[in-house]
């Protein structure tokens, strides 16, 4: 053999590897702002705290199911190219119109588009849910968000003034604004219950995806894990009301701190109970 001769199967590795260089590349000059400013909201915004987290479980879902993605035939699928184009027009359209929310998620289509495009479509379905659970790292539109916070800001001051005064509580509402004998509470956005909900939202598709769960059971999960994040911020509001009442200290600060996690840990603890009632009324097929 010709030693000045190079085979041909160096030639396709090198060529594959100039292709990711070269997508990689392109990826990383486009999602060089929307990225990192996506990461500094998690930093900095209690909101959209729990999307830190989402990213690293992705990819510790992908690593364990490797093997059956890669027990898989890789076979080039022309036809990933359109959701690739769908992700590109999100994209433009998210950065003509100065919707972050548009061109952050088009991230998580674009890599599924490619995945679809270079490995297949069998390979994609075997990471179906790692994609779907990125999804909810990319937080609410502003303009969603808004929209429905002062509604249930308004709805949890109701509720909690009415379990309060069903106590025997001396309390009166005026809009947001919980007034007791020796103090006044304003329930504040991070008390709507959006807080808790984006979280629980995640927890649930968890919940389905470790139990194995069938397809309607997870589906009945997230939608009920709405009003149960609900529930539990109106439960904190309508406490923090009843112990500030006793003790005004016990509304600020620390107290107010600790109520906010001890009702986090709550939700999820009933989250679990509620999809071990729902997986077992719904099994999955076997």
């Amino acid at each position: 053999m010709d030693p000045n001769q190079t085979s041909p199967h160096l030639h396709a590795d090198v060529f594959f590897w100039v292709k990711i260089v070269l997508t990689g590349g392109l990826i990383a000059a486009l999602y060089s702002f929307i990225l990192p400013d996506l990461a500094k909201e998690w930093w900095t915004q209690e909101a959209s705290s729990y999307g830190m987290l989402i990213p690293p479980i992705a990819l510790y879902l992908f690593w364990i199911s490797r093997k059956t993605t890669l027990a898989l035939p890789a076979r080039i699928d022309g036809r990933g190219l359109w959701l690739v184009a769908g992700a590109c027009f999100l994209f433009l359209l998210g950065q003509l119109a100065a919707e972050f929310f548009l061109a952050r998620i088009s991230f998580v289509f674009l890599l599924a588009g490619l995945t679809w495009t270079f490995w297949g479509l069998p390979r994609l379905q075997t990471m179906a849910f790692p994609f779907v659970l990125l999804l909810t790292m990319v937080p609410l539109p502003a303009l969603v968000y808004n929209a429905v916070a002062a509604p249930l800001q308004l709805k949890a001051s109701a509720l909690a003034t009415d379990i309060s005064q069903a106590i025997g509580v001396s309390i009166y509402r005026d809009g947001n604004v919980i007034h007791l004998a020796t103090t006044s509470l304003g329930v504040a956005e991070a008390c709507s219950g959006l807080n808790s909900l984006s979280s629980l939202v995640v927890g649930s598709l968890l919940l389905g995806y470790l139990a194995n769960a069938s397809l309607l059971g997870r589906i009945v999960l997230t939608v009920l894990s709405v009003p149960l994040a609900i529930a539990v911020n109106v439960l904190r509001v309508a406490g923090t009301a009843i112990l500030a009442d006793y003790k005004p200290e016990y509304a600020e600060g620390f107290y107010h701190l600790f109520s906010g996690w001890l009702i986090f840990v709550v939700g999820f603890g009933l989250l679990w109970l509620l999809g071990k009632l729902i997986f077992r009324l719904l099994p999955a097929k076997s």
